[in-house]
């Protein structure tokens, strides 16, 4: 028994490896090291370095950097609304006229892709200090004899629709025209419009200087992120102008912009139904005082400065406000005397009398 016993003793451990009891060193059932994963960083985005709108901040084409920027005379009458093409506008100034009614100067670094702009209405002193205070071609229909006067002995390039050849018969025949679809229902005084490209195509034609003048600067200074640091809660800003028209600006956390109210509705622009919004709001408060003329024009102080408000990322702060007479910019400081900085976007400046009674939450 013993004889038989040893081979199959010697034989088991060779059947025990067959069946896969004792792997060898090819059928190993350990498990194989995965390969580590490669992992590839994702490039930081680059810095944008290009030319830089110097109204708001944003990205332009190198040709519009140095370029005169255009500022048009703007209808705000609740019955000549819906304004058209003024949330192209880099900056909108609201100030008072007559009667506590208020117009707007739209001022246009690039005209590129502005549609139409209207309605077009006439110039007050004041509207031309802004005007020039950008160094810019003005538009305007119209305007007091003060007005006149101070356009010839200001020097301002101002081009008219009413006592200039600037108005066409048609769209596209001149610098300005009456808009025909307005016609059907709007006063003629509310129908004088022109288009971003009307003014590009014309105004090489005119003997009139197109770019600043060598070593010109403009000095609005920009961050991503203009929140004023001491700013308190202004979620909503509310700015009675008169008694005819209050503002208001309600903040979108969405959007980190204002979107711009009067009259107890959204500010609409008429070319995209679309409300109004900026990433900047500015209230500067001075003098309004009533001429004594028949027609009650008034006069509104732009060089004595004084103090207002400055909004943006949903919080306010004081201001100080500047502007030599009658060409010079605004200047904006804060409460340390350092110059205000705005954030990148556009920016609408509300001028109102000393007395209104801002609200803000």
């Amino acid at each position: 028994m013993g004889k038989k016993l040893l081979p199959l003793l010697l034989t088991l451990p060779l059947l025990l490896s067959a069946c896969g009891g004792t792997p060898g060193p090819e059928e190993s059932t350990a498990p194989s090291p995965s390969p580590t994963p490669v992992v590839e960083a994702t490039p930081s985005p680059t810095p944008y370095d290009g030319p830089v709108n110097p109204l708001t901040g944003l990205p332009i084409g190198e040709e519009w950097v140095n370029r005169r920027p255009v500022a048009i005379m703007l209808n705000n009458l609740k019955q000549a609304l819906p304004q058209l093409g003024q949330s192209q506008a880099d900056i909108i100034y609201e100030i008072p006229a007559e009667g506590g009614i208020t117009r707007m100067v739209g001022v246009y670094q690039s005209l590129d892709g502005v549609g139409t702009i209207g309605s077009i209405r006439s110039a007050r002193p004041y509207y031309l200090e802004v005007a020039l205070g950008h160094d810019a071609i003005f538009l305007h229909a119209g305007g007091s004899e003060d007005a006149y006067s101070k356009i010839s002995q200001w020097g301002v390039t101002a081009l008219d629709a009413v006592r200039g050849p600037y108005l066409g018969k048609t769209e596209g025949s001149n610098l300005m025209w009456r808009d025909p679809v307005r016609r059907q229902t709007y006063s003629l005084e509310h129908t004088v419009v022109t288009t971003g490209q009307t003014i590009i195509d014309l105004l090489p034609t005119y003997n009139i200087r197109l770019d600043h003048k060598d070593g010109y600067t403009y000095e609005m200074e920009f961050a991503e992120d203009g929140t004023p640091a001491d700013g308190v809660s202004a979620g909503e800003i509310t700015v009675p102008v008169s008694s005819y028209k209050t503002g208001r600006f309600v903040y979108n956390e969405d959007t980190g912009k204002y979107g711009v109210e009067e009259y107890g509705a959204a500010y609409i622009d008429g070319n995209t139904q679309e409300q109004v919004e900026v990433t900047n709001v500015v209230i500067l408060k001075t003098a309004c005082r009533n001429t004594g003329d028949y027609l009650g024009h008034i006069t509104v102080d732009l060089s004595s400065g004084g103090t207002g408000y400055f909004a943006c990322g949903g919080k306010i702060t004081d201001l100080t406000w500047s502007k030599q007479y009658p060409s010079g910019q605004f200047h904006y400081t804060d409460s340390n005397g350092n110059p205000i900085t705005f954030g990148v976007g556009t920016t609408y400046v509300c001028v109102v009398p000393t007395d209104c009674q801002v609200s803000f939450s």
